[in-house]
């Protein structure tokens, strides 16, 4: 989400503290989306949260112009505009439930929050059915063919993330201070819901995280050198501990190769990697494989709660190593677990 270095023209102003908007009945665009970042900076929202109800937001503005706004003037701004797009959404553009849920909560923030209107009942328009559907699971063996045919960082990324069932940007996110060698464990820090969990190291992904951070610290002594500044650090810390991204404990476990502009505050870092690198490296490795079934990175974080579950462990401890909120979540593997459909198989067909 950083901005290339080498394409930037001059570092980025400092953003805005405050825009006040008041609930008139015409609002300009470019004031919603200023207050709108300003808010969700407040309130420690993600980038890319920042980025998606943006976008929702500009889409709505540009769903009023085909209905005869005037963005000159200002526009008007009703719940019953709102749910008509929700409905646009879900009748003309056929976007998934999740899709239309995205864009319903962007709307939701911009209401109450920048134009301090409520909107009453927003979601009682016609919204897309939100179908179950099981996630797609590889077995031991799969699995081990498609980490066989990974090699390097991705390889490593790859063990991660089946190893300890994490999300794709939770591994990204991780710090060399985030892996606990002597216990075997790797903290998740501000994960989904803006959670701390910790989960499984395995001892595969032992051995290669101990030579790939000596590898990291000939890069870290590089940028010291460099005199580049430290790493991103979340909220307030890079005010109350100033050295601390330039400390190595604090240094990203898979850093770019490039570098980066930090889009908030202007400043050229090392950012850690892409998600794009291990999307396509587990594509690659799929098809390399000769795997047929339609493989993403979230498929080894399936993998490894389906293969906790046919391998004894219970669904309490199952859903605290994947940070699920609710139980409900981590009981759909259940569904997928092999060793109990083959006991179901065994029942009904003894001689199968």
């Amino acid at each position: 989400y950083f901005v290339s270095f080498q394409g930037a023209q001059e570092p980025l102003k400092a953003p805005v503290v405050s825009v006040d908007i008041q609930a008139t009945s015409r609002v300009r665009k470019d004031d919603v989306l200023e207050a709108l970042k300003n808010r969700l900076r407040i309130r420690h929202y993600s980038y890319r949260t920042e980025q998606t109800y943006a976008d929702w937001i500009s889409r709505f503005f540009a769903y009023l112009d085909t209905r005869g706004g005037d963005g000159t003037v200002g526009y008007v701004v009703t719940a019953a505009e709102m749910r008509d797009f929700l409905a646009y959404l879900a009748v003309r553009r056929n976007v998934g439930a999740n899709t239309q849920n995205q864009a319903f909560s962007a709307l939701l923030f911009m209401a109450r929050e920048i134009l301090g209107i409520e909107p009453g009942n927003l979601g009682d328009g016609v919204r897309a059915k939100r179908g179950v559907r099981l996630p797609v699971v590889l077995s031991v063996g799969e699995m081990r063919m498609v980490l066989e045919a990974m090699s390097g960082v991705t390889r490593l990324m790859a063990e991660l993330l089946y190893g300890g069932g994490l999300r794709v940007m939770e591994c990204l996110r991780l710090r060399v201070k985030d892996i606990d060698f002597e216990n075997s464990l790797v903290f998740v820090r501000s994960g989904k819901g803006d959670k701390d969990r910790s989960t499984l190291l395995s001892d595969r992904a032992k051995t290669l995280l101990t030579a790939h951070i000596e590898k990291l610290k000939n890069l870290f002594e590089k940028d010291r050198n460099a005199g580049l500044a430290g790493v991103w650090l979340p909220d307030a810390l890079e005010r109350k501990y100033p050295n601390a991204g330039k400390e190595f404990g604090w240094q990203w476990l898979f850093p770019s190769r490039v570098l980066s502009m930090d889009p908030r505050s202007g400043l050229v870092r090392r950012h850690h990697v892409s998600d794009m690198t291990i999307q396509r490296a587990v594509k690659a490795a799929a098809e390399k494989a000769e795997i047929m079934k339609p493989i993403s990175v979230h498929t080894l974080r399936h993998s490894f709660a389906t293969h906790l579950l046919e391998n004894g462990m219970d669904l309490r401890s199952v859903q605290e190593l994947l940070g699920h909120m609710d139980i409900s979540t981590t009981q759909i593997y259940t569904h997928l677990a092999k060793k109990k459909l083959s006991d179901y198989h065994k029942q009904f067909h003894p001689k199968g």
